[in-house]
C-alpha cells in the first residue's frame, strides 16, 4: 500500500523569492536592462507629496499594464488576479508573498485620470528610441494592419442615431484635381452640395449608426459571418522585427483606409529612412497609394484578382499614351477621355463608328 502523503499546505516556510524566480526568465532579462529614474521624474509631478496618503509608487502601476501586455492577459482585472498567485509577476512588482497587490481600479484610475495621453506617449517614445540607439528597429519596410479589440459593451443595448459622415482628408484637394479636369474637357465644374438640403442644414451625407448607449465610443462591426458586436480597432505600424511603431485607435466601425492617415503621418514624421509601405487590401485606394508615392516610399499591397466579363477585353490589354492621355484596344481604336466623376474616377469612350468597324 502507498504511502499517504503528508499535507504541507499549511507548514510555516521561510522563502526567498528571488530563488523562485528562474534565471531565464523574461522578467528577469527586462528587470537587467531597464532604468527606471526616468520614470520617476516624468511622473513625479501627477503626484502630491506633502499632502495626503502616500501613492502607489507610478512603476508598478507601469510594470502591472507591462505583465498585462507582455503575457497577453485580456484585461486589467485578470491581471490582478495572475500576480496575485504568480511568483515571478510578484518579484518583477517588488512585492513579497503576502502583500497587498494595488487593485485593478487604481491602475485603471491612473492611466484614465491621473496621467495625461501626452506622458503616455512619451513613455513609449523613450523607451522605442532606446531601441533604435540600439539599433534594433529598422525603419525602411514598415507593416501596417487594423485589429479589432472586443469593447465591453452590452451589444443588445443600443440605439440607432442618423449621424453625418465624416468626410474624407483628401476630399478637399481631391474636388480641386476634378474639377481642374472638367474644366479641361469642358464640363461643368461638381459644386459642394452640403449646405441645399434643409432637413440637414449642417450639410454632409448622413447615416444611420449603432451606438451603445454602454460605450458610445466603440463601434459596432461584423464578426464573421453573422456575429455583431462593438467593439474598437487599433491601427498599427510596425517594422519587421515587431517592434511598434505608431498606433492609432478607432471605433471598430470605422475603415481601415479612413484611419490610415493618422497613424501614417505619425510614423512618417518621426522616421525618414521609410522606402516600402506594406498594407493587406483593407488599405489599397488610390489616395493611399498616390501619397505613398508622392512620399518616395513604395507601397506594398496584394493583387486583385480580375472580375469583370470574360468576353470583354481585360483591361491590361489596353495600351496607355500618357502623352495624349489615351487608350489604345487591342483591335486599334482610340479611346479619349471623356470625363471624371466626383471621385475621380476617369471615363474613356472611343465613337461607336470605331467599335464596329
Amino acid at each position: 500500500m502507498e504511502e499517504r502523503r503528508i499535507d504541507a499546505r499549511r507548514e510555516p516556510v521561510i522563502v526567498d523569492l528571488e530563488a523562485l524566480v528562474p534565471e531565464d526568465h523574461l522578467l528577469r532579462k527586462i528587470e537587467r536592462v531597464m532604468d527606471y529614474e526616468w520614470l520617476y521624474a516624468l511622473l513625479s509631478p501627477y503626484y502630491c507629496h506633502d499632502n495626503g496618503r502616500p501613492g502607489i509608487d507610478p512603476v508598478v502601476l507601469i510594470k502591472m499594464v507591462l505583465i498585462q501586455h507582455l503575457f497577453g492577459i485580456a484585461s486589467l482585472r485578470q491581471t490582478y488576479r495572475e500576480i496575485q498567485v504568480n511568483v515571478a509577476y510578484r518579484w518583477f512588482l517588488g512585492y513579497g508573498l503576502l502583500e497587498q497587490i494595488p487593485h485593478f481600479a487604481t491602475v485603471s484610475y491612473a492611466f484614465c485620470k491621473r496621467f495625461p495621453d501626452e506622458v503616455i506617449s512619451e513613455i513609449f517614445e523613450h523607451i522605442l528610441n532606446k531601441a533604435l540607439n540600439n539599433r534594433m528597429v529598422d525603419p525602411s519596410m514598415v507593416f501596417i494592419d487594423g485589429t479589432h479589440i472586443k469593447a465591453s459593451a452590452n451589444k443588445k443595448k443600443f440605439q440607432k442615431e442618423q449621424v453625418r459622415k465624416a468626410a474624407k482628408i483628401y476630399s478637399g484637394e481631391l474636388r480641386r484635381e476634378v474639377n481642374a479636369e472638367r474644366e479641361k474637357l469642358g464640363k461643368k465644374p461638381i459644386e459642394d452640395d452640403d449646405n441645399n438640403n434643409p432637413q440637414n442644414p449642417g450639410g454632409g451625407e448622413t447615416a444611420e449608426k449603432t451606438v451603445s448607449t454602454t460605450d458610445p465610443d466603440c463601434g459596432m462591426f461584423v464578426k464573421g459571418e453573422h456575429e455583431r458586436q462593438f467593439a474598437y480597432e487599433a491601427h498599427t505600424v510596425c517594422d519587421k522585427s515587431w517592434f511598434v511603431l505608431g498606433v492609432e485607435v478607432t471605433a471598430g466601425n470605422v475603415h481601415d483606409s479612413v484611419a490610415w492617415d493618422a497613424v501614417y503621418d505619425e510614423v512618417t514624421r518621426k522616421f525618414n529612412e521609410v522606402k516600402f509601405v506594406t498594407m493587406d487590401a483593407g488599405y489599397k485606394t488610390p489616395w493611399i497609394a498616390k501619397k505613398t508615392l508622392e512620399d518616395g516610399s513604395v507601397p506594398v499591397l496584394p493583387y486583385t484578382r480580375y472580375t469583370g466579363r470574360q468576353d470583354r477585353y481585360k483591361p491590361w490589354e489596353y495600351t496607355y499614351d500618357p502623352a495624349n492621355d489615351t487608350y489604345t484596344c487591342p483591335r486599334g481604336g482610340i479611346l479619349r477621355h471623356t470625363t471624371t466623376d466626383r471621385d475621380g474616377k476617369r471615363t474613356y469612350r472611343s465613337t461607336p463608328e470605331q467599335c464596329r468597324s
